[in-house]
């Protein structure tokens, strides 16, 4: 009974997913555009380091969801340094990478031979408008990065179309809870300008719905991590550490959760734990 009023809440403060993201993501295009290739060109080498040399459980309960088989071909959309891909390719006949950042696209190159691969593409462009016929993979993916999205609605309906009937869209991200959302995307936008919107577990599945995809299986994670590790990684603006850093000693103070990530002090350092969803989606035969 409580989750149906939690659901009930989340679906009643929603009326579009999409026209949500617009309202809350002032930001144009060209300004996006900018953020993007800034902060992905710069966070090509850190984030292949931080993520592309260690086991990572998240990437299994993905492959699990995806079901992909040794014959079918994948499509990793804003691939980043290649980690998905070369993940995935070491299971699929084939994997392609997109990336509107071209530091990224030439990071995943090298990630892809020192990993010793073959049956990998890379392709620049961007995930509102793939360069992609019709029905052309057996599986599109994605992974962190629909909250960096303007138009996740157009994303989420590029993936479909790019996708084979009966073939699966899958989807990884964070996925806030619906009370310390704005609080949530207001902190990380400070430790990442190209961030826009996060959007939570019900706008997923009401953008899934919109798109007409048959959601299939819907599997939680927890990512736990160190605020400094993180920040570390990350080029926010002049000034916006010390502010990330002032919210999250005021939160762990009042004992409160108001940032969305259960933000506690462990040996002297701040930990945070990332609420993160898989939606693996079917399109319709």
């Amino acid at each position: 009974m409580a989750f149906r009023i939690r659901a009930n809440r989340e679906s009643a403060a929603l009326t579009s997913a999409s026209k949500l993201v617009k309202r809350t993501s002032p930001m144009s295009s060209s300004q996006h555009d900018a953020e993007i290739l800034d902060q992905f060109t710069r966070q090509a080498e850190p984030f292949a380091q931080r993520h592309g040399y260690q086991s990572d459980p998240l990437l299994d309960l993905m492959a699990d969801c995806a079901e992909v088989g040794s014959g079918d071909t994948v499509l990793d959309v804003a691939c980043g340094p290649g980690i998905i891909s070369c993940f995935f390719a070491r299971r699929a006949r084939h994997v392609t990478g997109i990336d509107v950042v071209p530091a990224m696209l030439e990071r995943a190159r090298r990630y892809q031979a020192e990993q010793l691969l073959t049956n990998l593409t890379w392709q620049l462009g961007s995930s509102t408008d793939l360069p992609f016929r019709e029905a052309t993979f057996d599986c599109v993916i994605t992974r962190f990065s629909f909250h960096h999205f303007l138009q996740p609605a157009s994303a989420l309906r590029e993936m479909k179309r790019v996708a084979k009937p009966n073939g699966v869209v899958l989807v990884c991200d964070v996925v806030p809870s619906l009370e310390p959302q704005a609080s949530f995307n207001h902190w990380e936008i400070l430790r990442d300008p190209s961030h826009t919107h996060a959007l939570t577990q019900a706008e997923f599945e009401l953008l899934g719905e919109e798109a007409g995809l048959i959601l299939q299986r819907r599997a939680p994670y927890r990512k736990e991590c160190d605020l400094e590790d993180l920040l570390a990684g990350s080029f926010p603006k002049p000034g916006d550490a010390e502010r990330i850093r002032a919210l999250f000693d005021a939160d762990i103070l009042a004992h409160t959760d108001t940032l969305g990530v259960a933000a506690r002090r462990e040996n002297g350092a701040v930990r945070i734990t990332y609420p993160i969803a898989v939606f693996a989606w079917r399109k319709p035969a």
